[in-house]
């Protein structure tokens, strides 16, 4: 795994209590506040498919019906690629009337219902990302979106980060009271916010697809993750 150290920096000097969390810290000495940030990449672990089925038809109930059935080989097909059914789960379902509109301004003209049904897919072995893409399109799948790269359980790699951001910014504390003359450091305040990286996931929304030729086989590369810690300390520099 490697890491991305992103520090901040800001120093000032403070002769009044300072408020954190709605506590007064009192500070004679100088405060140094520093913001550092650590980045850890790792392999993903599981990843997150989108895939769905629009239908469209002259009536509510018979677009409903085409894309109930569809959606039922759909499911069964995930399932018999060894999918557990806690991994599948229904993103979104929506039913909307369309219509033609017309270039000279006139009353659109309706032109019967749109279905679409949407699952979100956990895989877990990223081996098969590509093969399970190409079997849900064969399967009737006519949108996709993901595949999202994450990791399930990522708090080892955020420990990880944290710890590294924290001496990071002890260290630096201690570089600044040196150079403004001054003997160690002692902490006043510390707050985390977390964030991970990963490779974009594409824009929710409809792709259309077709179905792939039997001699061409989707890649799939899942790359790095990366799982940050970000920090704001503050430490008042002592004699």
């Amino acid at each position: 795994m490697n890491r991305i150290a992103i520090p901040l920096i800001a120093l000032c000097a403070a002769t009044a209590p300072l408020q954190a969390a709605e506590i007064q810290i009192s500070s004679p000495g100088p405060v140094v506040e520093l913001n550092v940030n650590e980045v850890v990449h790792s392999a993903p672990d599981v990843a997150q498919i989108g895939a769905g089925v629009t239908t469209r038809a002259p009536t509510a109930q018979e677009a409903m019906r085409l894309n109930a059935q569809q959606m039922e080989r759909l499911i069964a097909r995930i399932k018999a690629l060894g999918i557990d059914s806690k991994d599948i789960q229904t993103a979104n379902l929506s039913l909307n009337a369309q219509y033609r509109y017309n270039n000279d301004g006139g009353q659109p003209t309706f032109i019967g219902y749109e279905v679409s049904n949407q699952l979100n897919v956990k895989l877990r072995d990223l081996k098969r990302a590509g093969e399970v893409l190409d079997a849900l399109v064969i399967a009737g799948a006519n949108n996709l979106y993901g595949p999202n790269f994450m990791l399930e359980d990522d708090a080892a790699v955020k420990a990880q980060a944290r710890k590294a951001a924290f001496q990071r910014g002890q260290a630096m504390a201690e570089d600044y009271a040196r150079m403004a003359g001054y003997s160690g450091v002692r902490l006043l305040e510390v707050s985390e916010s977390v964030q991970s990286f990963g490779p974009m996931p594409l824009e929710r929304g409809v792709m259309a697809v077709a179905a792939p030729q039997a001699d061409a086989k989707t890649q799939i590369e899942p790359g790095e993750v990366g799982t940050g810690v970000n920090i704001t300390v503050k430490y008042e520099m002592t004699r």
